[in-house]
């Protein structure tokens, strides 16, 4: 099965693209936006007043964006070790479907 995007619905799939980036950028959004684990934090701390930590992190960023970057690396690495998987298992049946 092969499929082929036409000029059009790849000029249109960029412009969607384009506009989920701008978005953000331009609605009027505010709010505090913070990780899962710092919900979690406050979660715990809100139901268990006197709990006490029974870890350390061994290190911290020095900062937030730091963090993010860190993060986006984890999940940039991530995603190409689950696409070259994916390729390889892609590619592998295709040869086995030309040999036979």
């Amino acid at each position: 099965m092969t499929s082929t995007l036409t000029p059009r619905t790849s000029i249109i799939l960029l412009l969607l693209a384009a506009a989920l980036v701008a978005a953000p950028m331009i609605l009027p959004i505010t709010g505090e936006f913070s990780g899962t684990d710092d919900v979690g934090s406050k979660a715990i701390e809100a139901s268990h007043p006197g709990y006490v930590r029974w870890t350390q992190p061994f290190w911290e960023p020095p900062s937030k964006e730091i963090e993010s970057t860190i993060f986006a690396l984890e999940a940039a690495i991530g995603a190409g070790i689950l696409g070259y998987v994916i390729g390889r298992r892609h590619g592998s049946r295709r040869r086995d479907d030309t040999d036979r």
